[in-house]
């Protein structure tokens, strides 16, 4: 299994080309005339936690469009500052509502839609042996807490703003044996039983390595810090192909495409929940 590293520690390490299967679908007899756009191209830029749902969506919508997906999934602040200088892409999926409105006010991005939501959860070893139920739990004496408070945001500042809210940070901090800079490599202390619990995102929850080795504990919605939990989508003014770039943006927001965000953790922002999210957010590209 594919195990992908800290979204602040890789940059630009995932740039891969899978048009392969879209390409072969195509060439298929019938298939091509089915297809709305046989033989385009589509170059997608995302934050790299967009990635386990990204890849699986990118096969299908290959196979559907005719066209090849040309991928690339990174840390999304560097991304955000690539774009907002030199870089170049069609489509990108970024997180944080703040940078799609800086790339449409900057002039580079079209216009931008929700794409889904991302949740925090209490991870525990498999049958919960530390009785943890809650955040408050996790400040007992004695519960072994895992955590990566130095991980790029929003890893670490995302859950010490939410320990803040909760009133228990110093307490779970006081039961930190082992502060991490990666959170995945903090949430394999959970995993072998170093560590009684963590919190962690639900997509961090349902990557194959360790979606079987985990319990989840839900945390009260009230207590999640608002900036990291948007996820966005939009056109880029370089879109070669306005109409393959509208296509793709409007599959990925659909019920079709928003079924793999939510396999993989996220809040689709068609479901009830994610337009709860919408309104409360202001996710609006006005």
């Amino acid at each position: 299994m594919r195990q992908l590293q800290d979204e602040g520690r890789r940059g630009f390490l995932r740039a891969s080309l899978t048009g392969v299967a879209g390409l072969a679908a195509a060439s298929l007899p019938g298939t091509a005339q089915a297809a709305p756009f046989p033989g385009g191209r589509l170059q997608v830029w995302s934050c790299g936690g967009l990635a386990e749902a990204m890849q699986p969506a990118h096969v299908e919508y290959e196979r559907r469009s005719g066209a090849a997906v040309v991928y690339t999934g990174a840390f999304a602040a560097a991304l955000g500052k690539s774009l907002l200088g030199s870089g170049s892409t069609e489509v990108f999926a970024g997180r944080v509502l703040d940078l799609a409105k800086k790339l449409r006010a900057a002039g580079r991005m079209t216009y931008f839609r929700p794409l889904c939501f991302t949740s925090y959860v209490i991870v525990t070893p498999t049958g919960n042996p530390g009785n943890v139920r809650s955040v408050e739990d996790m400040a007992r004496k004695g519960v072994r807490v895992a955590m990566a408070p130095e991980a790029s945001p929003p890893g670490g500042a995302a859950v010490i703003g939410l320990l803040k809210k909760a009133g228990c940070l110093d307490a779970v901090m006081a039961n930190v044996a082992d502060p991490g800079t990666c959170v995945q490599r903090s949430v394999e202390a959970v995993t072998t039983g170093k560590a009684d619990a963590m919190i962690v995102e639900l997509r961090v929850a349902r990557l194959p390595q360790f979606a079987d080795r985990l319990d989840i504990v839900e945390i009260p919605a009230g207590l999640f810090p608002p900036p990291p939990l948007t996820f966005t989508v939009g056109v880029m003014q370089e879109a070669r192909d306005r109409a393959l770039a509208d296509d793709y943006v409007a599959w990925v927001t659909s019920a079709e495409g928003q079924a793999h965000f939510e396999r993989a953790g996220f809040i689709p922002a068609i479901s009830p929940r994610g337009q709860e999210l919408v309104e409360k957010l202001g996710v609006k590209d006005v």
